[in-house]
């Protein structure tokens, strides 16, 4: 007698949101490499500001983390992924109108900025609200699981995104290329219109948003030295090609999209069946050397296996730490605990653009990525630590 396997209702929902965060991602994804060429390239503001457009979007993230995780505690993840959604749609509308004002560069860039704060909240929202939906769907002890699945499609739309823009921008310019993004995330809206949501906890007593994350900052700490080096890629990768007079310039974000995807496809388990520490560990050493691989790069092909390295050890470092964080915090405050972990990616992100921008004017684009490698070591470092801590509490 043949067995049918019964179709997992939550697992099917995890999908969904997986989708959906993919969809919606993809307005970041395609404005990340046009940003800087519009800021400086058409408004002729310079590297500093062109960082300062990208980076600006994730102080936004930053700075809004802990409101998306206490709404999705205490109003429902759905709610908060519903608000995100919307704020994406007004964020890219409203970088659309910058595009239109490119011959004004002050009042174009001042918009810009506008639309980029708007999409790092709308960015803050719907992350949280579908990992706090997706461990609700699918229970704690899967955790990484979850992370692994919603930073596949992050980086999976970063990946596709990317070149994206960049056919849209020298076909329609920046502005046509905003009108595109205002549409994936109306289309997340409708699928997202009939889908069940998880149950808040309204009445759950709460300690302050710091004292939670004050439980969890090491974790934080070593994600946000992780994500300087992919952050440097996203900003000033095509830069650093377009000043090498190299090809090939858009495949960057590419080439860390295939491997981060490859990883979180192939080990997305690891961290759920060996520990974070451990994922975490041989990740930013790989990391590293991708670094360090694009910095000495003396021809494109190599400049692009180091990207390639990059996205294999930054994959799964997210999922690692945020199962070590969601062990550690009481289900009610799981929203607010990851709201905090993530807010020290958005960090790396949002500073790594405008002080990135100053290290490339003073010692070349190169530069950026040293840095990257000098951070991953740094959060290998912190790992070892933590690992070191944990062995000697078990023995």
């Amino acid at each position: 007698m043949a067995f049918q396997s019964t179709p997992d209702p939550a697992r099917g929902r995890l999908m969904l949101l997986s989708a959906i965060l993919f969809i919606s991602y993809l307005c970041i994804g395609i404005s990340f490499p046009i940003v800087p060429l519009y800021v400086s390239g058409q408004l002729l503001l310079g590297n500093v500001w062109a960082g300062l457009g990208v980076g600006i979007a994730f102080l936004a993230t930053i700075l809004t983390r802990g409101y998306a995780g206490v709404l999705s505690d205490h109003r429902g993840a759905k709610v908060a992924v519903t608000r995100g959604l919307a704020f994406y749609i007004v964020g890219a509308l409203t970088a659309l109108v910058a595009g239109l004002l490119a011959h004004m560069p002050l009042s174009s860039f001042l918009l810009l900025l506008l639309g980029r704060l708007a999409l790092g909240l709308g960015e803050s929202l719907v992350a949280v609200g579908v990992i706090a939906w997706g461990i609700g769907s699918v229970g704690p002890a899967r955790s990484g699981r979850v992370l692994a699945l919603v930073g596949a499609a992050i980086y999976g739309a970063l990946a596709v995104g990317g070149p994206i823009g960049l056919m849209s921008f020298s076909r329609f310019g920046f502005a046509g290329t905003m009108a595109i993004s205002a549409v994936l995330p109306f289309l997340g809206l409708v699928a997202i219109w009939r889908v069940p949501g998880v149950a808040p906890h309204p009445g759950e007593q709460r300690p302050p948003f710091w004292n939670v994350v004050s439980r969890i900052w090491l974790y934080g700490a070593i994600v946000c030295l992780q994500g300087i080096g992919f952050a440097a890629i996203g900003a000033f990768f095509t830069l650093y090609f377009l000043d090498q007079g190299w090809n090939y310039a858009g495949l960057g974000l590419t080439a860390f999209g295939v491997g981060f995807v490859l990883v979180r496809v192939f080990f997305g388990h690891l961290p759920d069946r060996i520990g974070g520490l451990p994922v975490a560990l041989g990740s930013l050493a790989v990391e590293a050397v991708g670094q360090l691989l694009i910095w000495s790069a003396t021809d494109p092909v190599l400049a692009l296996a180091g990207a390639f390295l990059t996205g294999l050890g930054c994959s799964l470092i997210y999922p690692s730490m945020g199962r070590e964080v969601v062990r550690r915090v009481e289900p009610h405050l799981r929203g607010t605990a990851l709201g905090g972990f993530s807010a020290f990616q958005d960090l790396a992100y949002g500073l790594t653009g405008p002080f990135a921008g100053l290290l490339a004017d003073r010692a070349g684009y190169g530069s950026v990525f040293l840095a990257g490698a000098i951070a991953a070591m740094a959060g290998l470092l912190i790992a070892f630590s933590l690992r070191r801590i944990r062995t000697v509490a078990f023995n």
